[in-house]
């Protein structure tokens, strides 16, 4: 298996990919670099678009009949609605929490079509992100459900194929975890530890062994197994329904972000990767860092879940 170098010019920090079906087009975000973005892989051109503040995760939308088009855009302060690529952007619900210290990360939109967003606290010297669902089908009325908590950096989110199990990173615990869920009534229940890792070694620096890094974003394919991007370790971890470790594919940059599955037959694995403050040293080691990979997988992983509204 190798890694392909789809899009040359880096993210500070890319996140977020997902490939959507009716475009055939590969989308992804630049948290700090404030932009998303949106590449087609056929004629390898990007187009950006400008974001006001830091877009944490986006997922395509549409609405109960499957028609219209557009995303729905996590940004710092609140859960935006844009119908179109460049639209204007209409604020879905705003954020509770505090915006100096606090933004949406890692997110997307459920199989019965809510729309998922973690927090990041950004001080990281207390457990205070929290993961949330929207819901806004059947003309609900757009409102926060706060579905976990007891974390710092809120990553990993996922889903099984059957729809009965969510999972959920929490990155500086280095600790994976999964409940037991209903899709119908957004019920989680049975939280447990799915895969946890050592933590870092005191001391550690870029370029040293013995660190294998820390769980970023996640991936499922159709056999259930769990993908995820490990920050800081240079590789991504496939890992069974149970949590067993069944391959460690090593990655060209040492901060991987966030993995999805794409094409038309969604074999293709797209990897979104980091740069920003990343030492000198190891940008020699990896200079392709920031930039966005892919690679072709023998089973298919799972098409995007689209928000409805």
């Amino acid at each position: 298996m190798t890694w392909q170098t789809v899009v040359e010019q880096p993210s500070a920090l890319g996140e977020s990919p997902f490939w959507h079906p009716d475009e055939q087009m590969l989308y992804w975000v630049d948290i700090p670099g404030r932009q998303l973005h949106r590449l087609n892989v056929f004629m390898g051109s990007v187009q950006s678009w400008p974001m006001p503040s830091e877009p944490g995760c986006i997922a395509p939308a549409r609405n109960a009949a499957g028609e219209g088009t557009g995303l729905v855009i996590a940004l710092r302060d609140g859960i935006y609605r844009a119908h179109e690529w460049g639209g204007t952007l209409q604020c879905m619900v705003a954020a509770d929490h505090d915006k100096a210290t606090t933004r949406f990360n890692d997110g997307k939109a459920d199989p019965c079509g809510r729309f998922w967003a973690g927090t990041i606290y950004e001080p990281r010297d207390a457990s205070q992100a929290r993961l949330f669902s929207l819901d806004r089908r059947n003309g609900e009325e757009p409102r926060l459900e706060l579905k976990a908590g007891d974390a710092t950096v809120a990553n990993g989110l996922a889903w099984s194929p059957d729809e009965k199990t969510v999972y959920w990173a929490d990155t500086p615990s280095h600790t994976i975890r999964a409940w037991d869920w209903d899709c119908e009534s957004n019920a989680m229940r049975n939280e447990r530890v799915f895969r946890q890792w050592p933590g870092k070694p005191p001391g550690w620096q870029s370029g040293m062994s013995g660190y294998g890094g820390r769980p970023d974003g996640a991936a499922v394919d159709v056999q259930g197994n769990y993908y995820v991007a490990m920050f800081e370790g240079a590789r991504l971890v496939k890992l069974s329904p149970k949590g067993e470790l069944l391959a460690d594919i090593a990655v060209p940059a040492q901060c991987p972000t966030m993995p999805c599955f794409g094409g038309s037959d969604l074999q293709t694995l797209y990897l979104t990767s980091a740069r920003q403050n990343r030492p000198e040293h190891e940008l020699q080691v990896f200079p392709s860092s920031g930039c966005v990979f892919s690679m072709q997988m023998d089973v298919p992983g799972l098409p995007v879940n689209f928000f409805i509204d």
